[in-house]
């Protein structure tokens, strides 16, 4: 059973759209990708820093215009903390990737079974 021209056309917008979609995505999450690996990079190497300084240092926050002291051990808790919220954002991202990857992946495949079927016809 043949599916008519129309119709051809038709699934075939439909899935370079969704395929154009997926491809943007995956260009946007990649870049979000890159940036909170750059953020937890700098809280990696913050988090070095202030675990090489000695318990009673000084050590400041910039609130607004102002600076804060506060104590290294709530530095620290606060920078574990991101470092937490990062990966639990990164790995979501990661699994969003795969998906959308997939996506594209799928839509390109269905494209090729199209042009393959219809070059039969």
């Amino acid at each position: 059973m043949s599916i008519p021209n129309e119709a051809l056309e038709k699934l075939m917008r439909e899935i370079e759209t969704q395929a154009m979609v997926s491809q943007q995505q995956i260009n946007v999450v990649k870049g979000q990708l890159a940036a909170k690996r750059r953020e937890a990079r700098l809280l990696q190497l913050t988090a070095h820093e202030v675990n090489d300084l000695p318990q009673d240092t000084n050590v400041y926050e910039g609130v607004g215009k102002i600076f804060v002291s506060v104590p290294v051990a709530e530095v620290k808790n606060r920078l574990a903390g991101e470092t937490g919220g990062l990966r639990s954002d990164i790995s979501s991202l990661e699994k969003k990737l795969h998906y959308l990857e997939t996506t594209h992946k799928n839509s390109r495949e269905h494209i090729e079974q199209i042009m393959k079927s219809d070059g039969r016809s």
